[in-house]
């Protein structure tokens, strides 16, 4: 079983707890600064969706939101919660080409190895417009570990950028935060928006 398998496996079996601890919880800042780079009413991708909070509020300030989630039964939950349409689908499965003036993906890459990065990546700089932004945000640290029954791979702000930069995407903000989870003090997370290069032609598969 691969280490993304394995945490997919535990959202199916955790989803409505994660679920009732994460809908609530205090994104809208990071939100708008990933909105700044996103022109209004644009099409904005949510990659690994979970509860569908964040695709929630794309789709109420008027975005055209499309979203996934590598958990059929988070899935499920989020498609309940939005009234929107969410695909059951992995980063391994996406083959969009240049659809998308943003796209979102909060605390879900995390959860792939260091290996599988690279190629997550390439599919989402496809599946983006030209210029088009791209939020992602990781767990502060150097650790690569299993963790309550899910994979991890932390990210240092330098670690980052260079994964950013070594995938094509041009930097526009990097930052660190608290996890505004309750129970959560002391956890620290790092988040980038950069963006798929103006004048880009798409990565080869």
């Amino acid at each position: 079983m691969t280490t993304a398998t394995t945490s997919i496996g535990w959202y199916d079996a955790n989803a409505e707890a994660f679920v009732a601890r994460s809908f609530d919880s205090a994104m809208q800042g990071h939100r708008e600064r990933f909105l700044a780079h996103v022109p209004a009413g644009g099409a904005v991708l949510d990659a690994g969706c979970g509860s569908g909070r964040d695709a929630l509020a794309f789709h109420r300030a008027g975005y055209a939101v499309s979203a996934f989630d590598g958990s059929a039964r988070l899935a499920a939950l989020a498609a309940r919660a939005t009234g929107l349409p969410v695909a059951h689908m992995t980063f391994a499965e996406m083959d969009w080409d240049a659809a998308f003036d943003g796209v979102w993906a909060c605390a879900t890459l995390l959860h792939l190895p260091p290996a599988d990065l690279p190629g997550a990546l390439a599919s989402i700089r496809r599946a983006l417009k030209p210029g088009g932004a791209f939020f992602c945000s990781f767990k502060e640290g150097e650790s690569r570990r299993f963790a309550n029954g899910r994979f991890f791979t932390d990210m240092t702000p330098p670690g980052l950028r260079s994964v950013l930069a070594e995938a094509g995407f041009e930097p526009l903000e990097l930052w660190g935060s608290d996890d505004v989870r309750p129970g959560r003090a002391g956890e620290r997370w790092v988040s980038a928006v950069s963006r798929r290069p103006v004048a880009d032609a798409a990565p080869s598969a």
